[in-house]
């Protein structure tokens, strides 16, 4: 078997150095798990699920990144400089990132058409909710989509912005793929974990309800299961990107889930400065 097949099997994980850090898994339920995006109605709760937290190895990818793949892994990673100055300007962002990131997706992914349709700032330090759209790292083992949600998104999307013959592209292959990246300083506070797709199980992920304002969106929660694999790439800075899959049309055996969360690194500086990172979220298509 060669290196590239065998690069996330456990003799080779094993040898990469690696945190120990909690993460925090959905407790599996009896009814569906419902998230609120907002302060809900008085005596409702913001979630009906309970989580639990496992204490894992999560193992530094770096030295084998050229070996992982969005197909077999669910993620991948690369250096990619940036002509962005300012990531909190969402007219630079949209004007100058979106072009950059379209472009690069088709590279690494060969894709003939990109639709990039939404984008997500972090830093803990400037989250105001109600006030702005800044986040604060997500503290949870989950996936952006479902096997449902990732047709029901991409018509929304899509129809949004006057796509036409919405039915016959759907009908092709396509994905969705998160961009990632740190937009600061390099990231020390609250990297972000992924999880190999080929190490979780069918039974693993949960379909629950996100409730918004004006719409409901479905994504995956993750019960743990200790044959879940757990990577990262350790002081993220900001020419460097990363890719994961968190919905593929595809179901050939290839990877259409990968599982992710921020998790509190024990090797970070007490006074590491908040992690400041942007996500895009995008719709790939594949040539038919």
């Amino acid at each position: 078997m060669s290196l590239n097949n065998q690069v996330l099997d456990k003799p080779i994980s094993a040898e990469l150095p690696y945190v120990e850090a909690n993460l925090s898994y959905l407790v599996p339920m009896a009814e569906k798990p419902v998230n609120y995006t907002y302060e809900p109605p008085p005596g409702i709760p913001r979630t009906n699920a309970t989580y639990q937290t496992h204490k894992l190895p999560i193992y530094n990818a770096r030295s084998i990144s050229e070996n992982i793949s969005l197909d077999r892994e669910g993620f991948a990673f690369t250096g990619h400089n940036t002509n962005v100055r300012n990531f909190y300007d969402e007219d630079e962002v949209r004007r100058v990132y979106y072009p950059e990131a379209e472009q690069l997706l088709k590279e690494v992914t060969g894709a003939t058409k990109v639709v990039i349709f939404d984008h997500t700032l972090r830093n803990a330090s400037q989250s105001k909710p109600g006030e702005n759209n800044i986040k604060e790292p997500a503290l949870r083992v989950h996936n952006d989509f479902t096997a449902k949600s990732g047709y029901t998104r991409a018509h929304l999307e899509l129809a949004a912005r006057g796509i036409d013959d919405i039915d016959a592209l759907l009908k092709q292959r396509f994905a969705i793929i998160n961009v990632w990246r740190a937009i600061a300083q390099p990231i020390q506070e609250s990297p972000l974990a992924v999880c190999d797709a080929q190490s979780i199980a069918p039974t693993d992920i949960v379909a629950g309800d996100l409730v918004y304002r004006d719409r409901v969106g479905e994504t995956y929660g993750i019960t743990y299961n200790s044959k879940h694999k757990w990577f990262y790439f350790p002081q993220m800075h900001r020419d460097e990107a990363l890719f994961i899959k968190c919905f593929d049309s595809a179901e050939d055996g290839r990877a259409r889930f990968a599982g992710h969360t921020a998790f509190e690194d024990p090797t970070s500086p007490a006074n590491a400065p908040p992690r400041e990172s942007i996500e895009l979220r995008t719709f790939v298509f594949y040539p038919a």
